[in-house]
């Protein structure tokens, strides 16, 4: 197979919507649903005081949070030098080049000032958030996959496809795919039975650690698969610079879990 799709996902007259702006918004729109869901399904008193109206003022925050925390980590993490050499660009959104790791930062930094605006606990709106990441994460992986980007490393398996932007016709492991069902599938269902099983949404960043953790986690397992950025190349034991921009999240993540296991405070 080889990955060669029409980058454009939908075209209403004069306006295209690209397969990578269509994940974007039926993203936010189904992390926004998933949080007024969870509210109204777990309401009794359990959110610091957090309101399904509150979702809907917070999203302008997360797209903003985003937008610029994905542009910018793209531009510290990855290609420093470029934009140092070219500023200008670093605006040039429209382009392309955003960093998961950077957009994480980004919306960590909205929550705190939406939190903080409106007396509520940072922990319990990053619960709410963090539950419907993985949705945005399954629907953006399939579309760096369908715009033929973030190729695999070469191999023989049965299911390996040709990146024609790679550079040559080598089969190549489908390795966003491979996220998609790890950050997005896999990490969806592992908060979805913490939340409706264990009742992890009483503690406060039980759910922000668990996902924050899970992602870190198993992105490092999906570089394996992965093409390293042929700038950074690889580093010390064959690790990528993917896997070392991970381990900050996997030890927030499991500082997270443990204080909240520790202290056992349930949302008041």
């Amino acid at each position: 197979m080889i990955v060669d799709f029409d980058p454009v996902a939908i075209v209403f007259g004069p306006l295209a919507i690209r397969w990578y702006g269509f994940a974007y918004l039926v993203g936010f729109v189904s992390a926004w649903w998933w949080a007024k869901h969870l509210i109204r399904r777990f309401s009794c008193g359990n959110h610091q005081g957090i309101t399904p109206k509150m979702i809907d003022g917070f999203m302008t925050y997360a797209i903003l949070g985003v937008i610029f925390g994905g542009r910018l980590g793209q531009v510290v993490f990855y290609y420093p030098e470029y934009y140092f050499q070219h500023p200008l660009e670093i605006f040039q959104i429209w382009q392309g080049g955003m960093a998961f790791h950077g957009g994480v930062i980004g919306v960590l930094v909205a929550i705190a000032l939406f939190a903080r605006r409106h007396g509520i606990a940072f922990r319990a709106l990053g619960d709410l958030v963090c539950a419907g990441v993985p949705i945005g994460l399954l629907l953006g992986r399939i579309a760096n996959f369908l715009n033929g980007e973030l190729w695999g490393r070469v191999t023989d398996v049965p299911w390996g496809v040709v990146f024609p932007f790679s550079g040559t016709m080598d089969l190549r492991h489908p390795s966003p795919l491979y996220e998609a069902a790890l950050e997005g599938v896999l990490l969806f269902g592992v908060l979805c039975l913490l939340i409706f099983r264990l009742r992890a949404l009483q503690y406060l960043g039980m759910i922000s650690g668990a996902f924050l953790l899970g992602y870190g986690v198993l992105r490092s397992i999906a570089e394996l698969f992965r093409e390293p950025d042929g700038h950074i190349g690889l580093f010390l034991f064959g690790t990528s610079w993917g896997q070392w921009l991970s381990v900050p999240m996997i030890l927030a993540g499991g500082s997270l879990i443990w204080y909240a296991l520790r202290t056992r405070k349930p949302h008041a």
